[in-house]
């Protein structure tokens, strides 16, 4: 098994919480910054603690889904890897799926 297989199994289907920080990574952030897109992108219904998001980043750092930096500021800084981004290709693909689903299936349940 590929180390990208392997991570496949370990984060698809992924948390909530770790696909909106995930998300939040496509572009460099801080870790208030993740909390604070996190909130925005849910709009307020997800409200992330200082505690899960830095023990899932220290997680995903491990794992190589993430990398890490110090910006100019000597702030800590990250950003979604190649690997990482594999992981989140195939996430999305399973959430359009279950979406396509939800949507064809929906009127059963009414």
């Amino acid at each position: 098994m590929s180390a990208t297989e392997k991570l496949l199994k370990k984060y698809v289907p992924m948390t909530e919480t770790a696909f909106y920080i995930l998300l939040s990574l496509s572009r460099p952030r801080h870790g208030y910054g993740i909390v604070k897109h996190v909130e925005e992108l849910s709009g307020g219904r997800l409200k992330l603690g200082s505690g899960t998001v830095y023990g899932t980043l220290t997680k995903m750092n491990k794992d190589g889904l993430i990398t890490v930096f110090a910006d100019e500021e000597r702030k800590t800084v990250y950003e979604v890897s190649v690997e990482g981004k594999k992981v989140m290709t195939a996430e999305i693909s399973r959430l359009k799926e279950l979406h396509r689903n939800a949507i064809a299936c929906e009127e059963e349940f009414y």
